[in-house]
C-alpha cells in the first residue's frame, strides 16, 4: 500500500500545469499555524485531522482533480488514503510539498507579519512549529552581546547572525592576526591587521542585512561593565580568553539579571553550560576564584584544535536560541564536557550555591573585583588584595551533586579552557 501510494505523487512543476491545464483543486492538509505563515494562492485549506469531517461540505465534486500538499510532502501522502475512502477519483501528492514549489520560484501567499524577503530568508524556520511566524519574530526583536569576537566568537557570531538576531553586539579590542585563522572563521586574510569587532561587522552585515551589529572596541572592564551591559542586553554569550574578564562578566550579569551563556576550550575539549541569574548557579558557584596561573594555561600555550570552537561556539549559538525561543530544555545546572578525541559528550549537573559571594542569599561581593594580577603568569598571589580592590573570596562549601567517570575537577578548571587530561580527576564531584 504504501508503495502504491508513493506512485501517486507528482512534482511541483506537475502540480503547477495541472492546476492551469485542468483546472485541479490544490488542497493544503497542513496546520492552520503553517497556512498562515505561507500558502499556495487559491489554495484550500483544510487540516490532514479534519478531511473526514471537513473535506466533503467544502469540495463537494468528487470527479475534480486533487493535488494535495503539505511542507514536504509527506502528510499529503497520508492524505490520499482518505480521500480515496471519500470517493474522489483523482487524487495525487505534491512531493516535495511547499519547500519544492518555493524553489521553483512560484508565487506563495502569507498572513504573517514578516515580509516576503524574510520569509523566504527564514523560511526553514517558520516551517518548524517551535519557531514559526512568532518565534522568528522574536528572533528579529532580540538583542545578544557576545564577548569576543575570537575562536567561540566567530561561530556564535555567524549563526545568531544568519538565524536572524536582530542585534548583535561585540566586545573586542584585539585585532586580527595571522595565528586566529586558524580557528576564527569570522576574519579572513584580507583582514589581517584590522580590528575583529570590525571585521566581525562587516562579515556579519554581509552574511545578513536584517541584522544591527553594534561593536564595542575595547576590552570589558570595571569602567566601562554597567555601560556596555547596560544597553538592552537580552542574553550575553561570552567567548572570553581570561579570567579577569570572565569573573567580571559574571558578577555583572548577575546584578544587570542577564543570562550567559559560557564557553570554553582547550586542545581537544570543550565545555558549555548557561549562568541564569537567580535560576541556576553562577560562575563563582563552581569556581569561587581564580586557579593558580599554572593551571590556567591559554590557546596560545596549550594549542587547540581549530574545529574545536566551532563545535562549542555552535552550541553556545544553540542555547541562546532555545532561550530566546523558551523552547527546549536549556543547560542551566548542566555542565556540558564535550572530549572531541573521544567523540564523547559528558554532562555534570551542578546546582546554585546557597552561600555563593554573589548570587547567594547573603552576597559578600557587592562591588568589581580586579584579578588581572592574580592570573598573570609569573606572579606570585598575593596573600592580601591590591590597595582598592576588595580580596579574593574564600571558597564556599557548595551544594554537590555527583559528576560522571573522567568529568573536569571544578577546582582546577581554567578560565576558557577544559582541563588536560593530566589534570582531570577520574571520578569527581561539580560544585
Amino acid at each position: 500500500m504504501a508503495g502504491k501510494t508513493r506512485s501517486r505523487e507528482i512534482t511541483a512543476r506537475d502540480t503547477h500545469q495541472s492546476i492551469e491545464a485542468r483546472g485541479a483543486l490544490l488542497l493544503d492538509v497542513r496546520s492552520d499555524e503553517e497556512w498562515r505563515l505561507a500558502h499556495i494562492p487559491g489554495a484550500l485549506h483544510v487540516p490532514l485531522s479534519q478531511l473526514d469531517a471537513r473535506l466533503p461540505e467544502v469540495a463537494p465534486d468528487r470527479k475534480r482533480p486533487v493535488v494535495t500538499y503539505c511542507a514536504v510532502g509527506a502528510r499529503s501522502l497520508r492524505a490520499l488514503p482518505t480521500l480515496d475512502e471519500l470517493g474522489y477519483e483523482d487524487a495525487v501528492s505534491m512531493s516535495g510539498g511547499i519547500v519544492a514549489w518555493q524553489e521553483l520560484g512560484y508565487p506563495v501567499e502569507s498572513e504573517s507579519g514578516l515580509d516576503a524577503e524574510k520569509r523566504d530568508r527564514y523560511s526553514r524556520h517558520l516551517l518548524i512549529p517551535e519557531i514559526g511566524e512568532q518565534g522568528q519574530a522574536k528572533l528579529l526583536e532580540t538583542s545578544i552581546l557576545l564577548i569576543g569576537a575570537g575562536g567561540l566568537g566567530s561561530p556564535s557570531a555567524l549563526y545568531l547572525a544568519a538565524a536572524g538576531v536582530g542585534r548583535i553586539g561585540i566586545v573586542d579590542d584585539d585585532v586580527v592576526d595571522s595565528s586566529n585563522l586558524q580557528r576564527q572563521v569570522l576574519h579572513s586574510t584580507a583582514g589581517l591587521g584590522e580590528l575583529k569587532a570590525r571585521s566581525a561587522r562587516a562579515a556579519l552585515e554581509a552574511l545578513n542585512p536584517d541584522v544591527d551589529v553594534v561593536t564595542y572596541e575595547e576590552r570589558l572592564t570595571s569602567e566601562n561593565v554597567d555601560r556596555i551591559l547596560g544597553e538592552g542586553w537580552d542574553l550575553i554569550v561570552d567567548g572570553a580568553d581570561n579570567f579577569p574578564t570572565r569573573y567580571l562578566l559574571n558578577d555583572a550579569s548577575v546584578w544587570h539579571d542577564i543570562p550567559v551563556i559560557h564557553g570554553s576550550i582547550y586542545r581537544f575539549e570543550g565545555q558549555v553550560t548557561v549562568f541564569k541569574p537567580h535560576e541556576g548557579p553562577c560562575y563563582r558557584c563552581l569556581f569561587p576564584q581564580p586557579p593558580p596561573p599554572e593551571l590556567a594555561p591559554s590557546c596560545a600555550e596549550g594549542g587547540v584544535l581549530g574545529v574545536l570552537p566551532g563545535v562549542i561556539g555552535s552550541l553556545q549559538a544553540t542555547e541562546a536560541l532555545k532561550l530566546t525561543l523558551g523552547i527546549g530544555e536549556p543547560a542551566i545546572g548542566r555542565l556540558l564536557l564535550f572530549d572531541a578525541l573521544a567523540a564523547r559528550l559528558d554532562e555534570v549537573q551542578v546546582r546554585r550555591d546557597p552561600d555563593c559571594p554573589v548570587c547567594g542569599a547573603n552576597p559578600t561581593i557587592t562591588g568589581y573585583i580586579d584579578y588581572a594580577e592574580f592570573c598573570s603568569p609569573g606572579v606570585s598571589r598575593p596573600a592580601g588584595a591590591p590597595t582598592g580592590q576588595s580580596p579574593a573570596p574564600p571558597q564556599p562549601d557548595a551544594a554537590e551533586s555527583t559528576a560522571p567517570s573522567g568529568a573536569v575537577s571544578p577546582n582546577t578548571v581554567p578560565y576558557g579552557a577544559a582541563l588536560p587530561t593530566t589534570t582531570r580527576e577520574s571520578q569527581g564531584k561539580a560544585r
